[in-house]
């Protein structure tokens, strides 16, 4: 499974590493991705997509 919100499509981002002496190595920032279930199905959706359903009324 591709780490991607089902609702936002939000993706990872990359970025570098940095060490003391500046040297950069690449990384990832992953999604914070939960699943949860939405009229009967079970869906991943990024937490803050999750809040703003919440806070919207949506679920």
């Amino acid at each position: 499974m591709s780490r991607v919100c089902s609702i936002s499509g939000t993706r990872a981002l990359s970025g570098n590493n940095r060490s003391h002496s500046l040297r950069a190595t690449r990384r990832k920032w992953n999604v914070n991705l939960q699943t949860v279930t939405i009229d009967g199905k079970k869906v991943r959706v990024t937490a803050r997509t999750l809040k703003s359903l919440k806070k919207n009324n949506l679920i």
